[in-house]
Parts: structure tokens; sequence; C-alpha cells
């Protein structure tokens, strides 16, 4: 399932909802952990920023924590060492900035770890959603990636980004 949020305490419920004991949570844009403090205890986080804030806080919760850029490739790599599946993908990179770049990283990031579900925050994105008519509707995906992709292994290079690389081989 893949769920779109905008308000923080609504993402969080949603979030809280979808993760049962034991399973791995990827969290993008974890900032201080205001969310990872909600899951950490029930589940196992990998959680990744890039903002200096991040480092010092989420030292103090127990979780594996990154800090870097989401679109890198050095930063997907260094999670596809730790794991290469996921049962959620949390994805908060700034709320409400920049739906190209949250659709960018949902579609790179549930590629490649294929979770069982996805909570996006990002208002651009919902906005879309609650504002566009479908005419086809054979096209739905059930899991928390697009399925029409679930066979294609690591997606091309994003030539906008020109951080990601064709192909992540364990």
């Amino acid at each position: 399932m893949i769920k779109l949020s905008y308000n923080i305490e609504n993402y969080r419920k949603d979030l809280l909802d979808l993760v049962s004991p034991g399973d791995t949570v990827i969290e993008l844009g974890c900032h201080v952990g205001g969310t990872t403090k909600l899951i950490a205890s029930k589940c196992n986080v990998i959680a990744i920023d890039n903002s200096p804030e991040a480092v010092d806080e989420m030292a103090k919760l127990n979780v594996e924590f990154i800090s870097g850029d989401v679109r890198l490739h050095d930063i997907i790599a260094e999670v596809f060492k730790i794991t290469q599946k996921c049962d959620v993908l949390a994805i908060d990179l700034g709320g409400g900035y920049h739906p190209d770049t949250a659709f960018k990283v949902f579609y790179i990031w549930s590629s490649t770890f294929k979770p069982k579900h996805s909570l996006i925050r990002n208002r651009g994105i919902l906005e879309f959603f609650n504002s566009a008519k479908s005419t086809e509707k054979e096209h739905v995906s059930a899991k928390g990636y697009l399925e029409s992709y679930h066979d294609s292994g690591i997606p091309p290079q994003i030539k906008e980004f020109e951080l990601w690389t064709p192909s992540l081989k364990k």
C-alpha cells in the first residue's frame, strides 16, 4: 500500500499503524528524529537525513543513522549493504516542498527495496492525487512500490539528478 499525507500528526499516526514489531523501516528525511522516536522501540529503523542538526540528535536513538543526501548513489548503496528489502519506506522530505524530488526519491528507493508499504509526506503530491481523475482503473499497485517496475531491478539513472546509477549488485 502507498499512503500519502501532509499533516505531520496524520503521517505519524499512519506510520505507527503500518509498522509491526520486527519490521525494517527505511526512513528518508528523519531530521532530528521526531517521528523516529515513535517507532524505534517497535522495529528496526534505518534513518537517513542530510541536515547537520540530525547527527547529534539521531546519535541519542537506538537506530541505524546515515548522514547523507537520499538522492546520492553512495547513500542508497550504503543502505543496500545493510538490507536489500524493507517492510515500510517512510519519506518526509520537507513536507510541502519539491513534489517532483519526493516522487523521484520514492520511485528509486521503493523500486530498490520493494517495501510492503510506503508512506510519503508531501503536500504537492497529495494535492495532485486529490485533484486527479483517472479513466484507467486497472493501473493500481497494492504494494508499497509501483508494481509496473517490480522486476526491472534498480531503475536507470535519473538524468535530472545525475546522482543515480543503473546498477546495485550485492
